[in-house]
């Protein structure tokens, strides 16, 4: 069956805290030359990563691997406190891309701390984000990834109570541990402002929109991208078929043969030159493309304080 129709769902791709993050290692490789490290992958996309390694940007795991005084910039995901420590004594002249969302829930661990809360923090185990977080205060918060979880939790119904959240999380799958985390204690609290970030929030219920009008749903991602995952795992608790996809390259012939309309969305970290290509192939093979937008974006983040005063230093704006 030939594809007649693709729908593109607004708001995908970049957000801001991606998009803050790859323009400081951009701007890092101006103003410092490269090699320029980054801890992590700056953000969980292969393609992005590739094209920054041949710009000079060089990946690593492990901050022992950084030449001493040499630049180095954190991941988007955010960063244990102790590798911030190894930054300073190796005296590496560190840029901090942590999105500032992430950041927001660093900072909350310690502030409910202070404030004799238990914490309870809801993520995805063996991700880079939430092991961030967890580390703030290791002996101190409990981690929950399911509903097991929640049952198994044993916290004195006499203290106070605060849930925090990894900021990529499935926003449906989230509420459903919520509310088993309230009836379990009723007095749990949260912060001012949601965890899960706008732009999860966002794509994912564009995601769920769509999925409605569509035979097939592409979700463009690398595979380790928590935020593209759920967005594949969005369209099918909408009862669509959805595949993750890196680029064009990954499209299987069969996934096609009964559909007529395609959606395509893009994880926050995933490039809107990979969607482009995806449209144009289908284009090509004469189908029409709808953009469907659902919330308009304008969120922004400054850049860090540090990078700012760098290009002052050298008369860059």
């Amino acid at each position: 069956m030939p594809i007649k129709k693709v729908l593109l769902a607004a708001p995908r791709g970049f957000c801001a805290g991606v998009d803050r993050a790859i323009t400081i290692v951009e701007d890092c490789l101006e103003i410092f030359g490269k090699p320029v490290y980054v801890k992590h992958q700056i953000v969980h996309n292969k393609h992005v990563v590739a094209d920054l390694g041949q710009k000079g940007a060089i990946t690593v795991e492990d901050i022992s691997e950084i030449p001493d005084g040499a630049t180095v910039v954190f991941s988007a995901h955010g960063s244990p406190p102790e590798h911030y420590a190894l930054a300073r004594t190796k005296k590496l002249n560190l840029i901090d891309a942590t999105c500032p969302l992430v950041t927001k829930v660093h900072l909350e661990v310690h502030r409910y701390h202070k404030l004799g809360y238990a914490i309870v923090y809801i993520g995805h185990r063996g991700h880079v984000e939430a092991m961030g977080v967890i580390s703030e205060l290791p002996e101190r918060i409990e981690f929950v990834e399911d509903l097991a979880d929640v049952e198994n939790l044993q916290i004195d119904s006499g203290n106070k109570i605060v849930c925090l959240s990894q900021t990529t999380l499935s926003v449906a799958e989230t509420s459903t541990i919520v509310a088993r985390l309230k009836e379990k204690f009723p007095g749990i609290e949260f912060p001012p402002g949601e965890d899960i970030c706008y732009a999860t929030t966002n794509r994912q219920e564009a995601v769920r929109q769509m999925a409605a009008e569509c035979d097939i749903l592409l979700v463009v991602g690398s595979k380790n991208s928590s935020n593209s995952n759920r967005l594949r795992e969005t369209a099918i608790a909408a009862g669509t078929i959805s595949y993750l996809i890196d680029d064009l390259t990954d499209i299987q012939p069969e996934w096609l043969e009964h559909a007529a309309v395609v959606g395509i969305s893009a994880g926050a970290s995933a490039p809107e030159h990979l969607v482009l290509e995806i449209t144009r192939f289908f284009e090509q093979g004469g189908a029409q493309v709808e953009e469907k937008n659902y919330v308009k974006e304008t969120m922004t983040f400054p850049e860090p304080k540090n990078l700012s005063e760098a290009k002052r230093r050298i008369g860059k704006k």
